[in-house]
């Protein structure tokens, strides 16, 4: 009587706890990128019914909503800013919760996810621009958004390329500094406030 092996134990793919933990961080980000997007959207609307209207985030000259909603920045597609967040974070919200749910994403949906953040990256660095440079001041809300949207693009980016959707690259690296990566960024953006509008925020208070 033959004597057949034991059943091999079932070991997760390498992708199935980055895949979860991706999952955790786009929802908790996306989430987080929404609720900001939305409460400048109402301040837009009700500054567009008001023009005496206070936005919800204004502290003071230097750091509000006010300052950003009235300037040519809050349009730059010739579109309110405000509503790319609102129909953009949405989406992620949705693949965030499929990947949770043990949904296989294909490649093409990590590529277009890909894009999509690195597009929403490049525009909060156009907006931190702005506001470090031409606006001389802070949006509360905004940053909100650039806290969510920093760790979304590198998370993103890194999950794609261990995916395999992004071609050839240091996605390994990037994949296990992923969350030294985030700090640093946000170290940098610190100190990019700090340099450039330090003294006047501490000058406000």
């Amino acid at each position: 009587m033959a004597i057949e092996p034991p059943p091999a134990r079932h070991t997760p793919g390498p992708h199935h706890g980055p895949t979860r933990e991706y999952g955790i961080v786009a929802l908790i980000t996306s989430l987080l990128g929404l609720w900001a997007s939305a409460a400048l959207a109402i301040d837009y609307i009700r500054r567009l019914q008001d023009e005496t209207y206070v936005a919800s985030c204004d502290i003071n000259p230097m750091i509000g909503c006010g300052l950003f909603l009235d300037s040519p920045a809050a349009s730059t597609f010739a579109i309110p800013n405000v509503i790319v967040g609102v129909a953009a974070f949405p989406v992620v919200i949705t693949l965030a919760v499929l990947l949770l749910a043990g949904v296989h994403l294909p490649r093409w949906v990590w590529r277009g996810v890909s894009i999509g953040v690195l597009f929403g990256i490049a525009f909060v660095t156009y907006l931190q621009y702005q506001a470090m440079f031409v606006l001389h001041g802070l949006c509360p809300w905004c940053v909100v958004i650039w806290v969510a949207m920093i760790p979304l693009f590198v998370h993103t980016i890194a999950r794609a390329g261990e995916a395999g959707a992004l071609g050839a690259g240091p996605w390994t690296a990037v994949a296990k500094n992923r969350w030294i990566i985030t700090l640093l960024w946000y170290l940098l953006v610190i100190g990019a406030i700090m340099l450039t509008l330090g003294a006047d925020l501490i000058a406000a208070f």
